[in-house]
């Protein structure tokens, strides 16, 4: 689904910046992959080019099979919000708009007619356990229940690929487990995740870890089962 062929990035300078190393990956459908390492180890620039936000200086970005690293900039950014569903540690939710209405909104440049868009945000709280909190607003949630609602609103989308970025960072233990519970659910239904962390606990949960320090990109021996 998405593979790495010696993909780097440098940023010009001076000096110029190498926050990615030439790195081979290959994420399968159906794999849960997790990928840790301190603080400015590269992390953000690997799930940049990933979700399609940021492009290689060298080697191939491939998508479905689509070299994506390629595609004028227009063109990115419609296969990113068909294909690519984001989930961030901070939700990025509105805080003047219903859980119901921020999941729609997530569906408005995916080009997702306004019918439907209603329909698929309902179905997707429901998936999340929030069927019955579609008219609450953010304010009146919980963090879980926000960290649910930008899930539903990354599902919504029907991404072949979702990306996590440190989706327990901003929750305490015990609702952090409820989100990573609903990860695994959705893994075991067929979607693939690779989430960015910075917690071995949680980098733990994933089938597959990978570590990145300096901008080099190394995989771990695969984990037991869950």
């Amino acid at each position: 689904m998405l593979e790495f062929r010696g993909v780097g990035r440098t940023y010009p300078g001076p000096p110029p910046v190498t926050a990615l190393r030439p790195a081979d990956l290959s994420v399968r459908r159906g794999d849960f992959v997790t990928v840790s390492g301190p603080s400015g180890s590269g992390k953000s620039t690997f799930l940049n080019i990933a979700g399609l936000l940021d492009t290689p200086t060298e080697g191939t970005c491939l998508l479905d099979g689509i070299d994506v690293g390629g595609l004028a900039d227009a063109d990115r950014t419609a296969v990113r919000g068909r294909r690519i569903g984001f989930v961030f540690q901070s939700f990025h939710l509105l805080p003047h708009r219903t859980a119901q209405e921020n999941v729609e909104l997530g569906m408005v440049y995916a080009g997702v007619p306004g019918r439907e868009r209603a329909e698929r945000a309902s179905a997707a709280l429901r998936d999340v356990g929030l069927g019955h909190r579609r008219a609450a607003l953010p304010g009146r949630l919980s963090g879980g229940e926000r960290q649910r609602v930008a899930i539903a609103r990354a599902l919504a989308v029907r991404p072949a690929l979702l990306l996590c970025d440190e989706p327990t960072g901003n929750l305490d233990s015990a609702t952090a487990e409820t989100v990573l519970t609903l990860l695994d659910e959705l893994n075991d239904q067929g979607m693939t995740l690779v989430m960015i962390t910075h917690d071995q606990t949680v980098a733990a949960r994933g089938s597959r870890r990978v570590t990145i320090r300096d901008g080099v990109l190394n995989e771990s021996a695969p984990t037991a089962a869950r």
